[in-house]
């Protein structure tokens, strides 16, 4: 899953987004909000750790909540590209 791409700090939240997602998300569809929502905690928690800040991320996404749930709406039972 790929993202429009503005600024070099901005990017750099991207590119961990689709990082994260590819490696952590689970490989079976979900609707489970609670699940969705614990990951999405968890980019975050990982994002900080990276020295990402959670707004770097927010400036090219609305909802990191959405994000993972539509990613994990969509999954072929492969990493996310």
């Amino acid at each position: 899953m790929r993202f429009e791409l503005i600024g070099e700090m901005s990017t750099r939240g991207i590119n961990f987004l689709d990082l994260w997602m590819a490696e952590h998300l689970p490989n079976a569809i979900t609707d489970d909000s609670v699940a969705v929502s614990d990951l999405a905690d968890r980019m975050m928690i990982a994002a900080d750790r990276e020295g990402i800040a959670e707004d770097k991320i927010n400036e090219e996404v609305d909802s990191i909540f959405e994000v993972i749930f539509e990613a994990m709406q969509h999954r072929e039972g492969s990493l996310a590209d």
